[in-house]
This record gives structure tokens, sequence and C-alpha cells, in this order.
């Protein structure tokens, strides 16, 4: 399959991954046949880029951590979870624990895979998104750094709930006053549960500090800040730099870029090396051109050097008839991609 924008999609096209509604809900599946009506929909609720199935790229080696039943249990258990909030009612700690518990299952079996936030997001859905993005980031951040399994499950789901003061958040406050108000109230909302360690309640409550002292809502400096919170920031920053307010704003390994800078000031060092090692840079299916000039498709990926994938390479001869190559990036050392073009 390839990933493409929205504007390249043509009728016909068959979708090549589910896309889920805000309550986890399939919007629709894979493998469906796209209609102009299905595309115009798409690009009304927000879509800007697609998974769509080509013959050439069939055979792609796509994997993900998450099974997408777990994805939809978790994004329903979040929608249920700021239903209750906004409805002023108390919410299921136990329902979230299970739902952690079933993504925390397939992480670990599957912590070898490079991760690629491949799920296609929508005005409905961006918030749910994110949070499942939040929370397996930090999931897989964690067993790379060697946290226990309930070390792990506290992470997780701080992580999950870590916007979760958002719900009441003043919107006309400065950013500034935001992330102020909404890191206090996420604290005062998780500290009441006695299911949850306050330990999770930290995360919330200091997601936004940094290790300069420059963070809020309290300034502190990198000693002063728990663990998990340095996690969830790292995570936090990178999807929020892929996706914010309904805008694509950059590709994987544009984001990657401005997270090193930030490294020591912004971002815990520690953490932002084991998010290096976990996050698939170039996602397979994203089409590149090489520094040969050739263009091709990203169709594997290699643990461990997250920058050098194996791409395939597609030229179309004056006869009719198409020529395909694999260039494994990890072999081809003196090639390197140049570019990415979606």
């Amino acid at each position: 399959m390839k990933y493409v924008s929205l504007d390249n999609v043509e009728p016909g096209q068959f979708l090549g991954r589910t896309i889920f509604a805000g309550n986890g809900a399939t919007l629709l599946a894979e493998g469906v046949q796209l209609t102009v009506y299905m595309i115009n929909t798409l690009r009304r609720i927000g879509v800007t880029m697609l998974y769509i199935q080509d013959p050439l790229f069939e055979d792609a080696e796509y994997e993900d951590p998450v099974s997408e039943e777990n994805k939809r249990l978790v994004m329903h258990q979040m929608g249920e979870t700021l239903e209750a909030v906004r409805s002023g009612k108390d919410f299921s700690s136990k329902a979230i624990s299970i739902s952690i518990d079933r993504l925390l299952e397939d992480i670990l079996l599957n912590q070898e895979v490079l991760l690629q936030l491949s799920d296609i997001r929508t005005h409905d859905n961006a918030q749910y998104v994110h949070s499942l993005n939040v929370a397996t980031i930090s999931a897989l951040i964690g067993v790379n750094m060697g946290l226990g399994q309930v070390q792990l499950k506290e992470l997780t789901i701080g992580a999950l709930l870590h916007d979760i003061g958002k719900v009441e958040a003043i919107t006309d406050d400065s950013l500034t006053d935001l992330k102020r108000h909404h890191t206090w109230r996420g604290f005062e909302l998780l500290k009441t549960k006695r299911e949850f360690s306050l330990l999770i309640a930290h995360v919330a409550f200091q997601h936004h500090e940094r290790p300069d002292g420059l963070g809020l809502p309290r300034g502190l400096f990198d000693d002063q800040i728990h663990l998990y919170a340095k996690i969830v920031k790292v995570a936090n920053t990178y999807d929020n730099l892929l996706y914010r307010d309904g805008k694509t704003l950059m590709l994987p390994h544009e984001a990657c870029e401005v997270m090193m800078a930030m490294a020591g000031n912004e971002l815990d060092h520690e953490a932002l090396i084991q998010f290096t090692r976990i996050i698939s840079i170039y996602p397979t299916g994203i089409s590149v051109r090489l520094s040969t000039k050739e263009t091709g498709v990203v169709v594997g990926q290699h643990r461990g050097l997250p920058g050098r994938p194996i791409v395939r390479v597609v030229r179309q001869e004056f006869d009719g008839e198409v020529e395909t190559k694999e260039m494994d990036l990890a072999k081809h050392t003196t090639v390197f991609i140049e570019a990415v073009q979606p």
C-alpha cells in the first residue's frame, strides 16, 4: 500500500488502512472502494493523507505493535471517560485499567516493531488518536528504559489521560494559561481516583515541564520532574508536531529533526534517545526521492536503523513494462533519502 495525499486519491482506489470514528467505531474499513462522495467527505472531516492499496506494493511489510481491536477498545474507553468528565460524573478506573492491560499485552508482544502512527485523523477522532498515540509511544519508551510491569502500567495510564484536564479548559485562554489550567485540572481530577497511583496524576500535572526550568505549571528543573512525565513530554511533543488543530504539520522525519534540537532544554535527553529507537522516521508506504535521483516507496523497516529503510523503486519502461528493484539502504550505505514526496 501507499501513503499519499488525499488530493492524489482517485475514485475506484481501495482504502489501505481502516479509519476510526472518535468513539473507536469503524468509519471506513480497510479494503473499501473509494467513491467521489467518500473522498469529498474525508476532505470535509479533515483527512489530508490516506493509505491506499497498490498492487505494486501489496507485499509491503507493514507492522503495527497494537491491534485494531485494542485500538478500538482504548479509543472507545477514552470517549466514555471524557464524556463522563464533561457531564460531571465519575469515570471507570477499572475500564481504563482493562484497556491499558490489553494495549500493553500487544506492545510487550511486539516491542521490536517500529512505531509508525498509521491511524488516519479526522476532526472527530483527533483527540482520541492523540491520546492513543501518546500512550503507545510512552509505553514503548518505557519498555526500552527497562521499566517493570507496574511502572509501565502507571506510565501508560498517565500518558493516555495526560490531557484529561482539557475537557473543562477555558477555550479563550492564551496558550500559556491553557497549559497551566489543564495541567492543574488534570491533576485534581486524577488524584481523587483511589484506584490509581498518585504518580498517574503527576503525569497530567508535569507533562509541560522542561528540564531547563522554563516549563509549566511550576517551572520545575530536570531532577524535580518525574520520569513518567519526561517520557510523556517526548511522546506528546512528537504527536503534536505531526498533527494539531485539525492540520497535518510535519512528516515524521521533520518532527524528529526538530525534537533533536530540543534535547536537554525542552526534552529529557535519555527519553529522547529511546524514542528515536522505537519510531519509524520514514513510514512504510511513503514515497521518497533517493540521492540516486530515483523515486520509490518505503516497503520495509530495520529495527535500530530507522533512517535506513527498504525502498522499492518502480520504473515504467517505453514498452509499457514495469521494472522494480529493491534498495535496502542498510546495505547501500552511500545512498540516502533526499526528500519525502507525499
